[in-house]
This record gives C-alpha cells, structure tokens and sequence, in this order.
C-alpha cells in the first residue's frame, strides 16, 4: 500500500505536465496567429449624419456650451469665449470651420482641445466623444494622401470616420482666429 500514493502523484503529475503542455501550445498558436495591429486612439462624435473624431491626445476635457460668454461683432466661426483652469479660450463652431456641415441637434458641449501649437481652443459638439481605436497603418495611410484638416480613415468594420488633425485645421489661412486673451 506504500507504493500506491507514489503511484497516484506520479499518475497527477503527469497528466498535469501533460495538461500543462496543451495549454502553453494552445497559447504559442494563439500568439502566432494573433499579432497585436498598432492602434491609434481617438475621441469620435457624430457631426451631422457622419461620424467625426479628434486625435485623442489633443482632448483636454468635455464642457458644459452654457459656460460660454458671447461675443457680439466676432467672427462667424467664433461662439464665444470661457474661462478653463485660468485661461481665457475662444470658443468656435466646428461646423463653422469644417465648411458648414449640418448638426442633426443642437450642440450641448465644448471639447477643450490643443490646437496643435500648445494653444487650447474648444469646439461645440453634439455629444460627448466616446473613446475608441482605429488601426494605425489606415490612419498614416489616409494622412498620406490627404491636403486638408480631415482624413478618411475606414475602421475594421469598413465604417468611414473622418479625423480631424487640429494642427491642418487651424493652420488654414481661411480660419483667422487666434486664441483669445
């Protein structure tokens, strides 16, 4: 009977060395066939019927539009100024600076965003962006090929978004507005 409980951990200890054995192959195939794609993030929003977004990084906060002060006689792009963390921002029509495009409701919030220069501007905006990935090969792919502040980036589920890279939208001569202190 002495032998017998050698008998049984050698039995376990095999059949654990053995189940031990799938598994780490199970995950070599795993990460073989599963190769991480570089992601870039993004904070996206609907504008109108299309779906927009802002790079991630340039995102500083999410505001109530009622903090805004308007400014009468100001450019058609600009809603109006607000305070943030001690500065004085411009607040500007996104729609205004993309060229018109419609809002499907009125815009509730203010996206505080660096403008590219270390400046901080917001923009109006219908509603909170939601965080999400797009692959980063159709993001530098798509910057590649286009002239203006809006790409077209396709996400893995071939849904077109249109990125916005602030630096190009407030780069462009037509703009003129400049930060507000």
């Amino acid at each position: 009977m002495k032998g017998t409980p050698l008998v049984v951990d050698e039995a376990l200890e095999s059949e654990t060395r053995d189940l031990l054995a799938r598994r780490a192959a199970r995950l070599r195939e795993q990460g073989e066939s599963t190769v991480e794609e570089a992601v870039h993030w993004i904070a996206e929003f609907p504008l109108g019927e299309e779906r927009y977004a802002l790079p991630l990084e340039s995102l500083r906060a999410a505001l109530p539009l009622r903090m805004v002060t308007p400014v009468p006689l100001s450019a058609p792009a600009v809603i109006g100024v607000l305070r943030f963390q001690g500065q004085v921002l411009s607040a500007l029509s996104l729609a205004s600076l993309l060229g018109g495009h419609g809002w499907r409701q009125d815009p509730a919030v203010l996206l505080v965003v660096d403008r590219g220069d270390g400046e901080l501007c917001a923009l109006d905006c219908e509603a909170i962006p939601r965080p999400t990935t797009l692959p980063l090969a159709s993001v530098e792919a798509a910057r590649a090929r286009a002239e203006g502040p809006v790409v077209e980036v396709f996400t893995q589920d071939r849904q077109l978004i249109h990125l916005i890279d602030p630096r190009r939208l407030f780069l462009r001569s037509d703009v003129g507005v400049r930060h507000a202190r």
